[in-house]
């Protein structure tokens, strides 16, 4: 068999064009995994009221962070994949989970290569049924309907991997060297807390009451919110970071449920307001920048940090295209197309 991997990143507009950002979120948020609502609450709240009020919102942001060449996330995806590729045996295709580089096409595209076996890699540390379980869903339901000859082996969340956790934290050091900082927050993609109880395979662990995540069982092998917890605290012992010095906070909230907490945006105002001056930020639920890092963070966050007296906000960038862990990424791939299934990650 030959073999061949597809890399998944979440997807972007076509442009900044409002009509663009619109079909996005369509696509986006009408997504079961993402707005987990049956399908006629869901689209009421979606069709109904965000499709007619945020685009307009969405695509100013987006406009803020466009590139030259076009969605950052988009850009440094591919550039992630060109690299890679230089390194590897196997061919390498890219694909987003929403927008025009569908997993279809990227599935096609190994295909048309003679690849029957593919390695899929969610581009995300963690688990989150948004996230890594839609892409899973949708990619076996197209090779099931166009590539049935096709084998899937899925690289899982490597969000306490050692390799992982030594190039995350490296590119935190590195970015904060020379710079004074009272503060470190590890911010994530916030969840709907609900998300994290339906993927609580123990069917009762995850109660989100501060010690759950702490505490070993199998549910974390799905808990997004016990991964997220875990990168934090193996990056402050690689890093030799003191007690209270970093923390761990969740962004990009959604309607009025109840979300993952603290919220990012509360806790740089809060931060502000108590006297911290100098704050530095990673988010480690990314591996290239994004709209919700170079938009929400870099500047909303920044802007809300100096409105409450703040002084010196350090945004670290994700890890993008560092020569580091393109290496990383090109080894776990070479592992798994030498020696099988059973040498990945």
């Amino acid at each position: 068999m030959k073999k061949g991997v597809l890399l998944v990143n979440l997807g972007s507009p076509d442009s900044t064009d409002p009509k663009d950002v619109k079909k996005y979120l369509d696509e986006f948020l009408m997504d079961e995994r993402v707005v987990d609502l049956p399908y006629i609450l869901r689209a009421l709240l979606v069709k109904g009221i965000i499709l007619n009020t945020r685009p307009k919102k969405s695509a100013e942001a987006y406009s803020k962070i466009w590139w030259e060449e076009g969605s950052p996330l988009i850009v440094l995806s591919e550039r992630l994949q060109e690299k890679i590729d230089a390194y590897t045996s196997v061919p390498i295709s890219l694909a987003m989970r929403y927008g025009s580089m569908t997993i279809e096409n990227g599935l096609k595209e190994l295909h048309d290569q003679g690849v029957d076996e593919v390695l899929l890699i969610p581009l995300y540390p963690q688990y989150a049924m948004a996230t890594t379980e839609t892409i899973l869903v949708l990619a076996e339901e197209i090779r099931k309907e166009q590539f049935p000859q096709m084998e899937f082996t899925v690289m899982p969340p490597f969000y306490n991997h050692p390799d992982y956790i030594r190039v995350l934290s490296e590119s935190i050091k590195e970015s904060l060297e020379g710079k004074d900082y009272e503060h470190l927050l590890f911010s994530y993609h916030g969840v709907p807390k609900r998300h994290i109880r339906k993927s609580d395979i123990t069917n009762g662990h995850c109660k989100m009451n501060g010690t759950c995540c702490a505490t070993p069982s199998p549910a974390h092998e799905f808990c997004y919110s016990h991964q997220c917890h875990e990168v934090t605290r193996l990056v402050g012992e690689y890093l030799n970071l003191e007690d209270g010095t970093y923390s761990t906070t969740f962004q990009s909230r959604l309607g009025f449920d109840p979300w993952l907490t603290p919220y990012t945006d509360r806790t740089i105002e809060k931060m502000g307001l108590g006297g911290v001056k100098k704050l530095a930020i990673a988010t480690p639920a990314f591996v290239s920048d994004c709209l919700e890092t170079l938009e929400e963070i870099a500047m909303e966050g920044e802007e809300i940090f100096h409105e409450v007296g703040g002084k010196q906000f350090h945004v670290i960038p994700c890890l993008n295209t560092r020569e580091d862990w393109v290496k990383v990424m090109s080894r776990w791939i070479d592992e798994w197309a030498l020696q099988g299934a059973e040498a990945t990650v």
